[in-house]
């Protein structure tokens, strides 16, 4: 599937098949996030795959969303360096974190797996669970597996809605 393809076809996914992603493509989907730009090529983050039952069990906990527990695999997005922030007065973390999970997501897609972005969850308690230091800061989880479901498409504002030109 191509990039467009893959674009339209994204879905949050809140239910996953009982399959294992094979580790050929759990690397592929990762390396997306590795080869993701940043702010100075900074690179200033960790990607934590998690694949342990209890482990994810408890970031259920921690999310208090039961439906990331049917997921094979939830991968955190780590912020090494949470206090730089850009020329422009916006966090470089939570930018370069975003678009390196952006890719996940879309590389996902293309390899035929769901992911859903989780920002509800106890930052202090999955720092725990997932043993990162303290000065970092997690800025996303994402469950990824096979769906077991077919979202359909949510309505989108139209392109004139969204998008000007020269000018606000």
């Amino acid at each position: 599937m191509d990039v467009r393809q893959a674009i339209k076809e994204r879905r949050s996914i809140r239910k996953y098949q009982n399959r294992v992603v094979e580790e050929k493509i759990l690397a592929e989907v990762l390396e997306a996030a590795r080869l993701a730009p940043s702010a100075n090529n900074r690179q200033d983050w960790r990607f934590v795959a998690v694949k342990d039952r209890e482990q994810i069990d408890k970031l259920v906990s921690a999310t208090g969303q039961s439906f990331i527990g049917t997921a094979p695999i939830v991968i955190a997005g780590v912020a090494l360096n949470p206090e730089r922030v850009m020329r422009c007065e916006v966090p470089a973390y939570a930018v370069d974190v975003a678009i390196a999970m952006t890719n996940i997501t879309l590389a996902a897609t293309a390899n035929g797996l769901g992911t859903c972005w989780i920002g509800s969850f106890d930052q202090v308690e999955v720092k725990r669970i997932l043993e990162i230091p303290e000065e970092y800061k997690v800025v996303q989880l994402m469950p990824l597996g096979y769906p077991d479901e077919k979202p359909e498409a949510r309505s989108r504002k139209p392109l004139a809605e969204v998008v000007s030109y020269d000018k606000f």
